[in-house]
């Protein structure tokens, strides 16, 4: 099926990759990339970094430390900043999942919204149930989609209603809704949730701009479309609408499973963080603790740099799983048929007509 949107038809693209102005490769990094590997490539730039300075630096490293106690300060300023840094993350972290914790009152009003939730998305599949997984859940959305697409196709084919602009718009628009359905659909077949493929394939469905595309046709053409064809496209306007909340709600739930995440990673990443600053303290303030050079490069000089890349793991681990929540909050920021940014669509777009 054809991809809704692009620069041809002047509407946005289906995937969330194309909607924006960033770059593939710069995408890749904030939202695909492992985030071990993000975490870790700042690291490997800050010590090559400081050993090159040091190797060009006219003045060796050992000059300095006998002159002042570089290292010392050095080692003293990361071990304020892990300590601040960490502590800092776990109560924000704490604050928002403080969410979690009330009063017997707003526990039942929570579950009885889900339950009310997920009666009519059942209602929807006609199914007595919806499915309790999460990947399961919006898969089953995502086919209900995709099989009311083909629903209003079928009303305006050839045989069955006139061929009009009016046909011939809607048919277009039903094939191109089909299409991207089928496609997130089958990226969520087999998913397991807390991965971020699952919440990378429901992005990849623009069901706002769908929403608003489905009530303008049924509005505009709306003395020029058959009974049936209007029907079906307030059906799957209603499957479209179920959409927005429940991948907004695997969103909510995605983002508190990374942020207990990285509450971890920020404690197992500040205990070897720790130890190698206090140890520079204690130990690296003598000449001759650290000795001799490797491959031409004072061994002095790598430990320092060693040091410096250890110690500012945690922030490096807070930076990668930041870069992929503040990524995905700044696309997904409304929920219904808004476009907040401007590079989704041509200028020349009409909306009135």
């Amino acid at each position: 099926m054809a991809s809704n949107g692009g620069p041809s038809s002047g509407e946005p693209d289906d995937t969330m990759r194309d909607r924006g102005a960033a770059s593939r490769a710069k995408l890749r990094i904030y939202l695909g990339a492992d985030r071990r590997l993000v975490a870790t490539a700042p690291l490997v730039v800050v010590f090559l970094s400081i050993v090159v300075l040091g190797v060009l630096d006219p003045s060796p490293l050992e000059s300095a430390v006998e002159a002042s106690d570089p290292i010392e300060t050095l080692a003293q300023g990361l071990l304020t900043a892990i300590i601040t840094g960490v502590t800092l993350v776990v109560s924000i972290n704490q604050l928002v999942l403080s969410r979690e914790l009330g009063p017997l009152g707003e526990q039942r009003d929570r579950i009885q919204g889900s339950i009310a939730f997920r009666e009519d998305v059942a209602d929807l599949l006609d199914a007595p149930v919806a499915p309790p997984e999460p990947s399961a859940f919006l898969r089953a959305l995502a086919e209900s989609i995709a099989a009311r697409a083909r629903t209003v196709e079928e009303t305006v084919s050839g045989d069955r209603a006139p061929e009009t602009d009016a046909a011939a718009r809607v048919r277009e628009f039903a094939s191109e809704v089909e299409g991207n359905a089928e496609a997130v659909a089958e990226r969520l077949e087999g998913r397991q949730f807390g991965t971020f493929g699952v919440l990378s394939a429901a992005l990849d469905l623009n069901y706002s701009w769908k929403m608003y595309q489905a009530t303008r046709l049924r509005r505009v053409y709306e003395d020029d479309l058959p009974d049936e064809t209007r029907a079906a496209l307030s059906d799957l306007r209603d499957a479209l609408e179920l959409f927005g909340p429940a991948r907004e709600h695997v969103k909510t739930l995605y983002f508190r499973w990374e942020l207990v995440n990285l509450s971890r990673s920020m404690f197992y990443t500040a205990v070897p963080a720790l130890v190698v600053s206090v140890g520079s303290i204690l130990f690296l303030n003598d000449l001759s603790t650290v000795t001799g050079a490797t491959l031409g490069v004072s061994n002095l000089l790598l430990v320092v740099a060693f040091v410096t890349a250890i110690s500012l793991a945690p922030f490096s681990v807070l930076a990668a799983a930041v870069l992929r929540i503040s990524t995905v909050a700044k696309r997904t920021l409304s929920i219904g048929p808004f476009v907040l940014r401007s590079e989704t669509r041509e200028e020349d777009l009409d909306w009135e007509s």
